[in-house]
């Protein structure tokens, strides 16, 4: 199924591609440049990026539904994706003092936002040392998102419309990313999927309370540090690269545990990956059908958003 949706992602387009020479260019046996472009330079990397932001950001919201217990936990809900956004905004409404084309650099503003993103994931693991429950930390990211949140309302409210309106298409989200940058998300991805396999086992025995884990020999403060590192690489890797998306962290592990009917982390972690590359491509598949793209986060946010609604009613 995800290869039909990725073939189906390279194939439609605001760009009319007859199925014959779409075939012969992915083989590299056209002859049209501007096929070539349009495929391997453009769709193709977006359709790469949909994969590993989809994968990423549900095994991230699905490592914070167990850290906390809480069936609505997300990548965003440690403020580490408000940081990156804080970064960018303090970046782009500083066009006053920064040439216009070092901030409208791609890499400016991947910079910022990482740079962003790793304060508040400092801030969150300080906190995670002294605090003695979830629900605690927990409160301190909401507040760590919430003051970023403030602070980009205040640069906002600062600047002109012209520097805003490139702030606010940043926040729009965005797949379409460039083989450079990929060289770059792609082993941040894969690092971070990669930890939250490694750690499978010990998140199964979360799911049964702290006391409880502890009685098996897992690590609580251990967990918690590595399962905010995690979340922190993966949620802030991809939003630096691509702006925020909404709920696809929150909505794909429950609809993993609604189709595989297990909580076994072992089957959750890859069915979660899975299912948001799905979603994401088929997200980015729709954006396509206006004349004018839409932007990748409203469209997940509207089929994000009846799933969570779904399985609310169900349980």
């Amino acid at each position: 199924m995800l290869i039909t949706f990725v073939f189906t992602d390279l194939l439609f387009g605001s760009t009319h591609i007859a199925f014959g020479d779409f075939i012969k260019t992915i083989f590299g046996k056209g002859n049209n440049p501007i096929l070539q472009e349009i495929i391997i330079n453009y769709r193709l990397p977006k359709a790469i990026t949909a994969i590993l932001a989809g994968a990423a950001l549900s095994i991230a919201g699905l490592l914070l539904q167990t850290l906390f217990g809480n069936p609505l936990a997300d990548p965003y809900i440690l403020g580490v994706s408000s940081g990156a956004s804080l970064g960018v905004a303090l970046v782009v409404m500083a066009s006053s003092i920064l040439p216009v084309a070092f901030v409208q650099s791609g890499w400016t503003q991947i910079i910022a936002a990482v740079g962003g993103a790793a304060v508040v994931l400092l801030a969150v693991i300080a906190v995670s040392y002294k605090v003695r429950d979830v629900v605690s930390l927990l409160i301190v990211g909401i507040m760590f998102g919430t003051i970023a949140a403030s602070l980009i309302t205040i640069l906002q409210n600062a600047s002109n419309p012209d520097i805003l309106k490139i702030f606010i298409t940043w926040t729009f989200g965005s797949l379409v990313v460039s083989w450079s940058y990929l060289l770059v998300l792609l082993p941040v991805t894969i690092i971070g999927i990669i930890a939250a396999f490694l750690i499978k086992k010990p998140l199964d025995g979360m799911l049964l309370g702290e006391r409880y884990a502890q009685t098996m020999g897992i690590s609580v403060k251990k967990m918690r540090l590595l399962i905010v590192v995690i979340t922190g690489i993966l949620s802030g890797g991809v939003t630096a690269f691509t702006g925020p998306i909404a709920f696809v962290g929150i909505a794909v592990p429950h609809l993993a545990r609604g189709l595989f009917r297990t909580s076994e982390h072992r089957i959750l972690l890859s069915a979660s990956a899975i299912c948001g590359a799905i979603l994401l491509l088929a997200c980015d598949i729709i954006t396509q059908i206006p004349a004018n793209p839409l932007p990748v986060n409203t469209v997940s946010a509207l089929l994000g958003a009846p799933i969570i609604i779904w399985i609310l009613i169900k349980k």
